[in-house]
């Protein structure tokens, strides 16, 4: 019975030439073979489909042919050699081990154990060790001596695709060689070679859009292809990029374009209703979302470097669209959008009904143009803040270099607002009797502001010299001049200093609080109490004083 395999399958290469886009990391394993410099141990990283494991198995192969493997001499029926053994998994001297499923110490003390004793048939013995990331830290450390200092007849070859996750002791000892993903027009032109062996009738918009879809990834690219080919094939229909799209649940880019622009026109109902048709096919929200993105960026591109040419993805007509679409609107706008889009991507994940979240996310992108540029909200308010804030006058300066003044729009305004009652009976005589003013008017936040965030330095009526910390409410300048201007009648002057000015009354009253308990601790009534009730804790002392 003839074996029937899978795409993936039937076109692994069997030799270094039949590896795509691996170009630079053939050549030097190449070179080192025809050096007879083999290194003790090669780490092959990188996504998931790009060859990781068949390079291993092409590196075994390699060594260990009887003919020359780099010249392709083919191995005959009549004579034994390895090759076929190796890339079929069942020779006995290459052991390929799954770290995924085996992950502990015990495991690589097999591999160890066995490393011992000399290949039975091939002149190497090779492990290879697949997702070595998932190995725990007890077994890289019992693999880190055989590692470096390895027996001649043993090779280890070591493949992942989080090579961050590796400890940095384990990488120094291989020779690494990084997979990269394929380039789209590599990966069509491929595509295009194995469709032509398999006589499918697919046309180059639908290889393209595999080859995108792939992300880089061949096994990808063939899995998605054969399944393509057996959809439509054995029906006898061509293969047509519109069906490639139903299949794997894409939205049909231009359509994303048009939706794109009816977002950026700011018309909500044209939005819903694109989007809507869009999921009716049968569209995944989470894909329209990462073709919106795409062609945000896209946009974004054009608006810096130009008409878009040479890419695969973007045809002619759709190359002109985002061109138009850049010159709609300036690079903020743009910042926006594609700061809104990823942040629609959490939104999506979070709700259960996708349709019902991609229209509230709709909905604010279509109202995005109608916020403020963030760059003339942040100018006028530097503007307001100058028009409130008084440069500092060279007299003041002169007379006080060490300290800041800064008035308050109440200090520039010459008649006073209208609905500011003022009451000029109260005299506020020193910062004490301020504190307690703020109190009995219920003004909480510039009473905890004046209290624990605030160092007097000098006060006298009319003028008031403070120092501040970081924890300073914003509106105190504000807030403290309107009610001295309510509470007494007069403009006061608020005057700044940076540095240590002493306690803040806060601190000072906690101080006196303190002194009050250590004192009430030495006397004869606290001691008495104590005697009587052991667990009890003084927490407050009150000073009553002689007139009371």
């Amino acid at each position: 019975m003839t074996e029937i395999k899978t795409l993936a399958l039937k076109y692994r290469p069997q030799n270094f030439d039949e590896l795509i886009g691996q170009e630079d990391m053939v050549l030097t394993i190449q070179n080192s073979l025809m050096l007879d410099k083999v290194p003790n141990a090669y780490l092959l990283t990188g996504i998931r489909g790009t060859g990781k494991t068949t390079t291993a198995r092409l590196i075994a192969k390699a060594i260990n042919c009887n003919k020359d493997f780099l010249k392709k001499e083919k191995c005959t029926d009549k004579e034994f050699c390895h090759c076929e053994a190796i890339i079929n998994s069942n020779h006995i001297d290459i052991l390929e081990m799954d770290a995924a499923s085996r992950t502990g110490v015990d495991d690589v003390r097999e591999i160890l154990e066995s490393s011992k004793y000399h290949p039975s048939s091939a002149k190497y013995k090779v492990f290879i060790i697949d997702e070595v990331h998932m190995l725990s830290k007890q077994a890289f450390n019992a693999l880190l001596k055989t590692l470096e200092e390895p027996p001649p007849h043993l090779k280890f070859i070591l493949a992942t695709t989080e090579v961050k996750k590796i400890p940095v002791t384990i990488l120094s000892r291989c020779q690494r060689f990084d997979l990269r993903r394929i380039k789209v027009d590599e990966m069509a032109q491929y595509l295009k070679k194995v469709s032509d062996q398999e006589k499918g009738k697919i046309d180059d918009g639908s290889i393209s859009l595999i080859a995108k879809a792939s992300e880089g990834s061949v096994r990808d690219a063939l899995s998605l292809l054969d399944q393509a080919l057996i959809t439509f094939n054995l029906q006898g229909e061509t293969v047509t990029e519109e069906k490639i799209r139903k299949m794997l649940g894409l939205a049909d880019t231009a359509k994303i374009i048009s939706l794109m622009s009816s977002i950026i026109e700011g018309d909500l109902k044209k939005s819903l209703n694109e989007f809507n048709q869009i999921y009716d096919i049968g569209a995944d929200p989470k894909l329209v979302l990462h073709s919106l993105l795409e062609v945000a960026y896209l946009i974004t591109r054009t608006k810096s470097l130009g008409k878009i040419e040479n890419d695969l993805s973007v045809s002619e007509e759709q190359s002109k669209t985002l061109e138009s679409l850049s010159q709609k609107v300036d690079m903020t706008y743009l910042s926006m959008l594609w700061h809104y889009l990823l942040k629609a991507t959490e939104d999506l994940s979070i709700y259960p009904n996708l349709q019902i979240a991609f229209e509230m996310i709709l909905m604010r992108l279509c109202n995005l143009k109608l916020m403020p540029n963030p760059q003339d909200v942040l100018e006028r308010a530097e503007a307001n803040t100058n028009q409130v804030t008084n440069p500092i006058s060279k007299s003041n300066y002169e007379n006080h270099p060490s300290k800041l003044q800064i008035k308050n729009i109440s200090q520039e305004v010459k008649n006073p607002d209208p609905k500011i009652e003022t009451n000029p009976q109260f005299v506020i005589k020193n910062f004490e009797e301020l504190v307690k003013m703020a109190n009995d008017k219920r003004e909480i936040d510039l009473k905890f502001d004046l209290e624990r965030n605030v160092r007097l330095v000098k006060f006298q009526e009319g003028k008031i010299d403070i120092a501040f910390n970081e924890k300073l409410s914003k509106n105190f300048i504000k807030s403290l001049t309107e009610k001295l201007l309510q509470w007494t009648g007069k403009r006061w002057l608020i005057s700044f200093t940076k540095g240590y000015a002493g306690e803040t009354l806060y601190e000072k009253n906690n101080q006196i609080k303190q002194k009050l308990l250590e004192d009430a601790k030495q006397t004869e009534e606290y001691k008495s109490v104590m005697k009587m009730f052991p667990d009890a804790e003084l927490v407050d002392v009150t000073k009553i004083e002689e007139n009371e």
